[in-house]
């Protein structure tokens, strides 16, 4: 199995690319791999399609549930007390998760196409075998881009900018295996920007005290997720000078993860308790922190069972992931259910200040501000093409209003 690849599972450039991957260890053509004669893009989809669905890996769909879940967790949090995740907004979200996944599965395969050649077990992938050409894949690229441009200008404007802000993480991430032990790191600051990004989109400016720990905690389950992964490939990795936290820890490995872990559970608690789910008495709050402990028994699990030196096991522990994931948002989506609107905390910027006798003035001022921030990319794009000077104007008042909300958090 050393002998015959770098990033188990299917992901790129070697074990810096759990979320690449995330495959299943099938055999076809003699060695670890999970490009299969038998998948179901064989069976299901046009001769001239099964190539391009290769390349974003959609027969293999775990990396995206780990980009999707901190976009959903976030969107839940933010959700108003009592009523669960707006499923328009999670569609959305599902629909770029795809998107971006497969488009940075072609961006890694196309800097690896020359070694995959080389490698028994990445021999089989579309631009290694020569299904597709590096153009095709280029231009695949760009529509899977467009489709996940299109997902973020149906988006808040507030959430529009704050995507457009995580640009240079998707960018650097590809080179960072080549230049950093910890590629890992890296990779949970952009695959976890959701986890910011679904909370501008419900509220339209951010709560620190719910985003940071939830990023935090999403980050260091990254750490802890990935490094299993790319235990895969460890002696590959060293020969072939790619860099990973499985080789920076080599012996310390269980250790790490152990305190990736724990890190993990602890910042999901401080986002929950952010949130107003640590309130005394509050029915959402043990629920949200029974399932807390479900997910941290998962990740126990994980600890005891994983055996590091076996790539399938190692892939096996890495796509229980999603199990995890599913644990988290469960909790909040029960627990958001559970709670009552007098419960309800960090929503009370639109009514902050307005009584039964507060100035009518200065609720419709706040009113506007709160549609304001609703306004979507789309919105912007229609008032530049029909020179709409009022939607312009409010346009500016909605990047105003998020410029004044990011400076209060």
């Amino acid at each position: 199995v050393a002998a015959n690849g770098r990033g188990g599972g299917g992901g790129g450039g070697g074990s810096g690319g759990g979320v690449s991957g995330g495959g299943g260890g099938g055999l076809d053509g003699g060695g670890f791999t999970d490009i299969r004669s038998d998948m179901w893009l064989s069976a299901r989809m046009p001769a001239w399609l099964v190539p391009y669905g290769e390349l974003a890996r959609w027969d293999r769909p775990i990396g995206t549930w780990l980009l999707l879940w901190p976009c959903l967790w976030s969107i839940a949090l933010a959700a108003p007390a009592g009523t669960p995740p707006d499923p328009l907004l999670c569609s959305l979200f599902a629909a770029g998760a795809v998107a971006m996944r497969g488009a940075g599965c072609t961006v890694n395969d196309l800097w690896d196409r020359d070694f995959d050649r080389r490698v028994e077990r990445t021999r089989h992938r579309p631009l290694a075998r020569g299904a597709l050409q590096p153009s095709q894949a280029i231009g695949f690229l760009g529509a899977q881009l467009s489709v996940a441009l299109g997902v973020l200008l149906a988006l808040p404007l507030p959430a529009v900018a704050a995507g457009l802000a995580s640009t240079p993480l998707w960018v650097l991430y590809p080179l960072a295996k080549r230049v950093t032990d910890w590629p890992q790191a890296v990779l949970g600051a952009a695959i976890n920007y959701g986890g910011l990004l679904g909370w501008v989109a419900v509220r339209g400016d951010v709560d620190w005290a719910v985003v940071a720990p939830l990023y935090g905690g999403a980050w260091l389950w990254t750490l802890h997720y990935d490094t299993v992964y790319a235990h895969q490939d460890k002696r590959d990795d060293a020969a072939a000078g790619v860099r990973s936290t499985a080789l920076r820890l080599g012996d310390s490995t269980l250790p790490a993860l152990t305190l990736f872990s724990t890190g993990a559970i602890g910042g999901l608690a401080g986002a929950g308790a952010g949130a107003g789910f640590g309130a005394a008495g509050s029915p959402g709050g043990y629920v949200y922190f029974c399932g807390l402990a479900a997910a941290g028994g998962h990740l126990v699990w994980q600890l005891r069972t994983v055996r590091l030196d076996s790539p399938p096991d190692c892939l096996r522990i890495f796509q229980s992931n999603r199990d995890f994931g599913a644990l988290v948002f469960g909790a909040i989506v029960a627990a958001q259910l559970l709670r009552g609107a007098g419960e309800e905390g960090g929503e009370g910027e639109d009514a902050e200040g307005v009584g039964a006798e507060g100035d009518a003035e200065n609720a419709d001022r706040r009113g506007n501000r709160a549609r304001e921030r609703h306004l979507t990319g789309f919105d912007v794009l229609r008032s530049l093409w029909c020179g709409e000077a009022d939607i312009a104007s409010r346009v500016r008042c909605a990047v105003g209003f998020a410029a004044e909300r990011g400076g209060e958090s």
